[in-house]
């Protein structure tokens, strides 16, 4: 009998120490704070983005440069109840990596090709995807903006000239003139409205 219970005070103190050493290992993950890059994959593409900006539920790549028509907020999630990341600067070039929900497009840098995310950062998938053996093209997302906020390089020049006022071109001082008698006319003058009898 008390053979088993130094067996049974050995095999506690064991238990306990490989506790001890299993728990002490152990590293709580690194908190998120809101510039966090993290990984999310939206229809088979995969988009790199800082943790406040929120990954979008539909995404169709679109890849062009556009320029801002006025200085608009670009916004944490496509639609006006996000947090403004930062502004538009009319005139400046940004590029379109997609378009999301809600008729947003969603602003970035260009698609780079990575196999793997780097180490220490976060990855989350928004939907499952086959993986696939080769690697997959990664787009940096930076935030969101209303689709009339921008308009496509091309089309920039043409869309101010279009959105400017039409100046309206004064008629010439035309003379208003009435026959008098059969001989002679009289005439009024559209500056002042008098009448002169010729």
């Amino acid at each position: 009998m008390e053979h088993n219970m130094k067996k049974m005070v050995k095999l506690r103190i064991a238990l306990g120490l490989m506790f001890v050493f299993s728990v002490a290992g152990c590293k709580t993950p690194p908190k998120m704070t809101d510039d966090t890059l993290v990984t999310s994959t939206v229809d088979g593409v995969v988009i790199s983005h800082r943790y406040a900006v929120k990954p979008p539920a539909q995404f169709s790549p679109v890849n062009e440069t556009y320029r801002a028509l006025y200085p608009a907020s670009v916004m944490s999630h496509p639609s006006f109840g996000g947090k403004v990341v930062e502004t538009l600067k009319t005139g400046e070039s940004y590029t379109v990596i997609g378009q999301v929900e809600n008729n947003w497009l969603a602003l970035g840098e260009p698609a780079q090709a990575s196999a793997e995310p780097e180490p220490g950062k976060a990855s989350s998938a928004v939907k499952e995807t086959a993986p696939s053996a080769a690697p997959q093209a990664t787009v940096q997302l930076t935030g969101y903006v209303p689709f009339r906020a921008v308009v496509k390089s091309e089309l920039y020049d043409q869309t101010i000239k279009a959105d400017q006022p039409k100046r309206r071109v004064r008629s010439s001082k035309k003379k208003t003139c009435v026959a008098v008698n059969g001989d002679s006319t009289a005439c009024q003058n559209s500056t002042n409205g008098t009448w002169i009898i010729n």
